[in-house]
């Protein structure tokens, strides 16, 4: 359902966050917040630590340090299932559908959390089963209309171009109908016209449904056109945080884009 969009309190919140893997640091000491209903960007050069700094929110990495905050829920370590049930809902870097399965298919299994009925029934197909199973369908081909992908619903994901696999792991994602959608580079590998189609389903989703948007992407003229706040890490630590143009102005951020080294 269509809504106002607003930017609200702080629905994500994130303290003093260390990752290391054995002697190699991965993030250090990296704190910023998330607010309700904004699109908030973390940027940096490869291999700043965005990534984990997801995989951290996620429960996909056990941070060594610090505190994780959702909806007022504190979480040192929180398992992905977790993450999933509190309205956390994830795309990745490298795109991880079932390849062998229609687009339809896919978008369903985003709907596994939401599925009440219990192994038993589901395997009879019978009563109720039947008619959860219909509700959840209907809400997957909500999705799909939204998302414009009517056209490749009952076709194979692994035929499908790049782009389109990008959009169908979207809508897998929105199936769950999450309070806050984590994008790891949604337009990675994108042609500029499939960029503007993945910009515009971006703000749609943080228009439209409310949803709060936390996305990785390296196209800089993306992130300030989207973005109401945007967060720059620099080899795991955070050098910049603010609005598209105070970042954009800040010379640390320019630095590091630039490669540039300091005595």
């Amino acid at each position: 359902m269509s809504q106002e969009r607003r930017i609200g309190d702080v629905i994500l919140n994130v303290e003093n966050v260390s990752l290391s893997f054995g002697g190699v640091k991965a993030l250090t000491n990296i704190s910023f917040d998330v607010r309700e209903g904004e699109v908030r960007a973390i940027i940096g050069p490869n291999g700043a630590g965005k990534s984990s700094m997801l995989n951290c929110i996620n429960g996909f990495y056990k941070p060594t340090e610090g505190m994780i905050t959702f909806k007022g829920e504190s979480h040192q370590q929180m398992e992905t299932h977790q993450a999933a049930e509190q309205g956390i809902a994830r795309t990745f870097q490298n795109i991880a559908l079932f390849r062998g399965m229609t687009t339809l298919d896919n978008v369903m299994t985003g709907r596994n959390l939401k599925m009440k009925k219990n192994f038993l029934w589901q395997a009879l197909y019978y009563g109720p089963a039947v008619k959860e199973e219909l509700e959840h369908r209907e809400a997957a081909e909500r999705v799909i209309d939204f998302l414009e992908i009517e056209s490749i619903r009952k076709t194979v994901v692994g035929r499908l171009p790049y782009g389109l696999q990008k959009r169908v792991e979207l809508a897998r994602a929105l199936a769950a109908e999450p309070d806050m959608l984590l994008l790891d580079e949604p337009m990675a590998g994108m042609n500029h016209e499939e960029k503007e189609d993945m910009c515009r389903y971006i703000l749609d989703v943080n228009e439209q449904f409310g949803t709060t948007i936390v996305l990785i992407e390296h196209d800089m003229s993306v992130v300030m056109d989207i973005s109401d706040r945007v967060v720059v890490l620099d080899y795991g630590k955070k050098i910049a945080d603010g609005d598209p143009d105070e970042v954009r102005g800040n010379q640390s951020v320019i630095d590091a884009y630039l490669g540039v080294q300091h005595d």
